[in-house]
């Protein structure tokens, strides 16, 4: 990558040049409050022409899926199909409003009915919900769907839910705001659930268990089923996390193996880009004990038209209207070009080039579990004497590669968590296996080149304590 820094747009500035030429004033001028005019700011003085280059060179120094490989664990930075784009920006989806009522959005609604029963049959689930904004909105949603059902039972005392040590992070934080205690529950030798453990924290307090599976160990937990046993005999019901189907898409139902209400991210495995705050979707499925009990209002079907309608013991709405609707337009192209076959190629290519990769990257790292991975793998960077997995991920953008998901799990030290995804190549794949077979390499003769990284950046290594404590959010000139 060529990315000398070039001369900042404020550092051009000259007294008097201006962007824009305003026609005169032909209205009463009205002076603006002092209390808005911000005279210490100092902002720049420039012509339109060095803004907009200014802009355009910041817009090439971002790394993007369209021009890089872009390999965060858990996060599922794939490319998408520009067809999806093209369908999500139709005129007639973007240009529906949430106020004009059934009867003039019978396309809209019948989209997210026939997206609503596509999902359900991919996870096997018998009624579903497009209202969660996202992954994390999802699984409010299904912790507060499993406290209303245990509420409604009169059963006030279910107040526990028990997670796995593997799980995504938000899943703790989530319960927190649901009113919910959290116990913790520890990974056995192989990375999977310990079963006694489980056993030995299920009690009539326990309301469900919120398991990721495949976890952030990128493993899939073969005790799911015994699993879902043992919470449901103790009273409790299963949460899945779907943030990472996209490793079992058309290959396994959740819902087949005791999971009683699951999310899944429609930013992540169904084709909107995923990153930089939004927009998403956090679809929810529901086995029939907890459909009634689903966020609404839902997509349903009656005579042969569609109209919205809150299910029967609705947890009620988490947000207003569907403002994400262009994520639920690329979902449902993203499914009806894949199908069934589809589908099952797509997770099946994510867990192939995922442990295509974990066999050359192991050879020069560590993996914490070294057995066969799902869509992601977790390798460790302690590779030489005072070489932390920091140093590895910011000499990668050296090499013009975005760094993987660094020190997450926290249940693994100096954690690499590595993604490819199923839509790169071998060519890349290999290109990136050769690279950190490089670092290794450096960091034990030339350690210096990594604690420096990145050399070739507009920005160095920042000092991340101090931008913490002393952040500089304006110019001031």
């Amino acid at each position: 990558m060529n990315l000398k820094p070039e001369p900042l747009a404020f550092e051009l500035s000259s007294p008097g040049r201006v962007g824009v030429a305003l026609p005169a004033c032909d209205v009463p001028a009205t002076p603006l409050p002092k209390a808005m005019l911000r005279a210490e700011l100092k902002l720049p003085e420039l012509d339109e022409l060095t803004v907009v280059r200014h802009f355009t060179l910041l817009s090439q120094k971002n790394f993007s899926i369209d021009s890089q490989y872009y390999p965060l664990g858990s996060c599922t930075m794939k490319y998408n199909p520009k067809v999806n784009e093209q369908a999500a920006a139709q005129p007639g989806w973007r240009g529906t409003h949430p106020l004009v009522g059934d009867a003039y959005s019978q396309g809209a609604i019948e989209l997210m009915y026939r997206l609503q029963r596509s999902l359900e049959k991919i996870g096997g689930f018998v009624a579903s919900s497009l209202q969660p904004a996202a992954g994390a909105h999802g699984e409010l949603a299904g912790v507060f769907m499993i406290r209303a059902y245990h509420v409604s039972r009169g059963d006030l005392k279910r107040t526990t839910m028990l997670i796995p040590d593997s799980a995504h992070g938000t899943n703790p934080a989530t319960c927190t705001m649901a009113g919910m205690n959290v116990v913790t529950i520890p990974s056995n030798a192989e990375g999977g659930v310990d079963l006694d453990q489980l056993k030995a924290h299920c009690n009539d307090t326990v309301a469900g268990i919120m398991i990721t599976n495949p976890s952030t160990l990128g493993l899939f937990e073969r005790n799911m089923e015994k699993i879902a046993g043992i919470v449901h005999d103790c009273g409790g019901l299963v949460y899945g996390d779907g943030a990472n189907m996209n490793a079992i898409a058309g290959i396994v139902r959740p819902a087949d193996l005791g999971v009683d209400v699951m999310h899944y991210n429609l930013h992540k495995t169904f084709s909107t880009p995923h990153g930089g705050g939004g927009p998403g979707v956090g679809f929810v499925g529901a086995a029939p004990i907890l459909a009634p009990f689903l966020p609404g209002p839902v997509a349903v079907e009656k005579g042969g038209s569609y109209a919205m309608a809150m299910p029967e013991k609705s947890i009620g709405r988490l947000k207003s209207f569907y403002g994400n609707f262009g994520v639920l337009v690329r979902a449902y192209t993203y499914v009806l070009m894949l199908g069934e076959e589809g589908m099952r190629r797509m997770s099946e290519s994510a867990v192939l080039n995922a442990n295509y990769l974990k066999v050359l990257v192991e050879k020069h790292y560590k993996v914490k579990f070294p057995r066969r991975c799902m869509h992601e793998f977790v390798a460790m960077g302690d590779v030489a004497e005072g070489i932390h997995t920091l140093d590895i991920a910011k000499r990668l953008i050296d090499y013009g590669f975005h760094p993987p998901t660094i020190y997450f799990p926290l249940i693994v030290p100096e954690a690499i968590m590595i993604e490819p995804t199923e839509t790169e190549s071998k060519e890349t794949l290999d290109a990136f296996a050769a690279v950190m077979a490089k670092i290794a390499e450096e960091a034990k003769t030339h350690p210096e080149l990594l604690h420096d990284a990145p050399h070739d950046t507009p920005v160095g290594r920042l000092d991340e304590v101090a931008a913490a404590r002393c952040p500089v959010l304006c110019y001031r000139g």
